[in-house]
């Protein structure tokens, strides 16, 4: 079968990679995108015109468009968990199959949050910004996180991850989530607002939909415990980024840390991100050769499966995908 991947140069070497890119080409015949740009809508048909499969990076969008101008397109395997930007309904009606990749970011995601509170406790990035500028730094007070109290809004993937990672640097933890049910009896299950008075740290890692956007509004912020520091590894849209901007210049907040924002590609928006109480990322949570070829190679195992003539897994339209016959699978 021929495969198109829709990853520019640089979105191949950093979020697909070399081993997974290797695997693939051995169960199917692959198309790069030599464009050097991210494509969409009728463009990304015509570049993947032939093709069965499309494999593609999150900067590629499933529009209808695309569905509805890919006569030979079979299956559309988003190379993420995120597929809010794939027209599955479009899809559906072209009877293309759409499936998606399982977080295979969970431990990597975990460890930059606690870097960031180290960093947002103990100002290492200032320091060492400063002294690359032939400067001396004054000796700040920081604090320790042991003994602190760790917050974490929602108890998912990495919610679950991390959280024992706080007990065993001597947080108290707390959650808040009204969907999960926390086992671990060293945990404290709690309200959001008490969360958001209690803790020195408070990490947001509620899934993003339209009932969570803008979560930390000016009220959640009002509610957080004075001089604590707010992180955000998630999404850009569960953040009212002019309210987190206003308790950042208040005072109320001694800081935040952010993976995440609303620029495109949910990178941190720029102008938040150059302000002095900020510790920003470029999207980068995921971005370790472990997590990224976890995703990589759960599309491989698809384009595998499709080209055995079985159904591959996480297939969010299976029913309704009836070119999956061409390749003789039965949904």
């Amino acid at each position: 079968m021929l495969v198109y991947l829709t990853h520019t140069a640089d979105a191949l070497e950093n979020y697909y990679g070399p081993r997974a890119l290797a695997a693939l080409r051995a169960v199917a015949a692959v198309r790069l995108n030599e464009t050097g740009r991210h494509l969409a809508g009728a463009e990304l048909a015509a570049a993947a015109a032939g093709c069965q499969a499309i494999v593609s990076y999150r900067q590629s969008p499933g529009e209808a468009a695309t569905f509805e101008q890919a006569p030979d397109l079979v299956a559309f395997l988003r190379c993420a968990v995120d597929i809010r930007n794939v027209d599955v309904a479009a899809a559906s009606t072209q009877g293309i199959l759409v499936t998606r990749a399982t977080p295979g970011f969970i431990a990597s995601v975990a460890e930059l949050v606690i870097g960031q509170m180290i960093d947002l406790a103990r100002g290492i990035g200032d320091a060492a910004v400063r002294y690359h500028r032939g400067e001396v730094p004054a000796a700040r007070m920081g604090r320790q996180l042991q003994g602190s109290t760790l917050g974490i809004i929602g108890y998912g993937a990495i919610g679950r991850y991390l959280a024992p990672l706080g007990l065993a640097l001597g947080m108290r933890v707390l959650v808040a989530d009204p969907f999960a049910a926390i086992e671990d009896a060293r945990l404290e299950a709690v309200p959001l607002e008490a969360l958001l008075a209690e803790s020195d740290f408070t990490v947001c890692l509620a899934v993003a939909n339209e009932q969570t956007e803008n979560l930390m509004d000016a009220a959640a912020f009002a509610r957080m415990k004075p001089g604590a520091c707010f992180l955000n590894p998630s999404r850009g849209n569960l953040v009212d980024e002019a309210a987190l901007l206003a308790a950042l210049d208040g005072g109320r907040l001694a800081g935040a840390a952010m993976d995440v924002g609303r620029a495109p590609d949910q990178m941190p928006t720029p102008a938040l991100a150059a302000h002095p109480k900020v510790i920003a990322t470029p999207h980068a949570g995921g971005l370790t050769p472990a997590a990224i070829e976890h995703q990589a190679f759960d599309t491989v195992r698809q384009v595998t499966a499709l080209a055995a003539g079985r159904l591959p897994d996480h297939a969010v339209n299976a029913a309704r995908a009836h070119r999956l016959a061409r390749l003789g699978i039965t949904p």
